[in-house]
């Protein structure tokens, strides 16, 4: 048996001066990123890597679509991968301060 749960949607996010600007850069980059690391995959050409890319642009234009005219809905990929590698550095620091020991 499944039981959902609604959530409250997430609060608007605070505007200031840039975040405009700011919200498409991290719109475009972070796909762009990941096309370029999948054009550096080796392998035989297949349909996974167009098929891979045509989504990943497909996604760029929906992140920008909302980084410029729904700014308040935007959230910032950049701050979630800074969260993410820094818990990554503080279990490692802590692991091996643990091993040091």
């Amino acid at each position: 048996m499944w039981i959902l749960f609604a959530r409250a949607p997430a609060p608007d996010r605070p505007y200031w001066a840039g975040r405009r600007l700011l919200a498409a850069l991290d719109a475009l980059v972070w796909p762009a990123l990941v096309v370029a690391l999948i054009a550096e995959v080796p392998g035989a050409p297949g349909v996974v890597k167009p098929v891979v890319v045509a989504l990943t642009v497909l996604a760029m234009q929906c992140r920008l679509r909302v980084a410029l005219w729904r700014n308040h809905r935007y959230r910032f990929t950049t701050w979630w991968a800074v969260r993410v590698l820094g818990v990554l550095l503080f279990v490692g620091a802590f692991v091996k301060i643990a091993l040091a020991v």
